[in-house]
């Protein structure tokens, strides 16, 4: 019944944001901001964000609705420990990534992340693993793409930016508290590696 709901819900949604975008229709708009109203306010509820955060959210993401599409890397060292980061957003540790930008493609994408996050440039060598995931898995009000990629290390010092509270290699066995699904990107990680060897 749960995923059936987030379901409708995204369909709801992403009538109303390709609507808003293409209709000329006065009267339509009226009926697709109504939609997205019924959206914000069921979200809200679903995931305990506040309305007017999702709204702000909504109507900076008008246009025709696709799933937004993420990227994270995995650095290892000479050690076979992994870079992660402890994020100041919920106190979780997790891989460094994002978002891929408007225009960017997502091998830029994750070399942008790391200099952001951490201060190193890296380039991504592998794409691992290329997963979906469904609105309302962690509470967030759209479905995604997410790309994992093996990244190999070229240079720089390890630097916190305002999104982290430490950065470090670790070896993964000893982090418990992953964000979201990062402890599912290390392990695919692991097991495609092991695969090669």
């Amino acid at each position: 019944m749960k995923k059936n709901y987030i379901d409708l819900l995204e369909s709801i949604y992403a009538l109303a944001q390709s609507g808003i975008r293409y209709t000329k229709s006065p009267f339509d708009m009226e009926r697709y901001q109504k939609l997205l109203e019924i959206a914000t306010q069921e979200y809200s509820e679903f995931t305990g964000l506040e309305t007017e955060v999702l709204k702000e959210r909504f109507n900076n993401d008008l246009g025709y609705a696709t799933p937004k599409v993420g990227v994270n890397g995995i650095l290892f060292d000479e050690q076979g420990r992994i870079l992660v980061e402890h994020r100041s957003d919920d106190f979780l540790w997790g891989l460094p990534g994002g978002w891929v930008d408007i225009g960017e493609d997502p091998e830029t994408a994750i070399k942008r992340e790391f200099w952001e996050e951490a201060k190193l440039v890296v380039e991504p060598v592998e794409l691992i693993q290329f997963l979906a995931v469904p609105a309302g898995r962690f509470g967030q009000p759209h479905s995604s793409l997410q790309a994992l990629y093996l990244c190999k290390y070229i240079s720089g010092n390890i630097e916190i930016s305002l999104e982290s509270l430490e950065i470090k290699f670790v070896d993964p066995a000893e982090v418990t508290n992953w964000h979201k699904n990062h402890g599912e990107h290390v392990q695919a990680a692991l097991r495609h590696l092991k695969s090669r060897i």
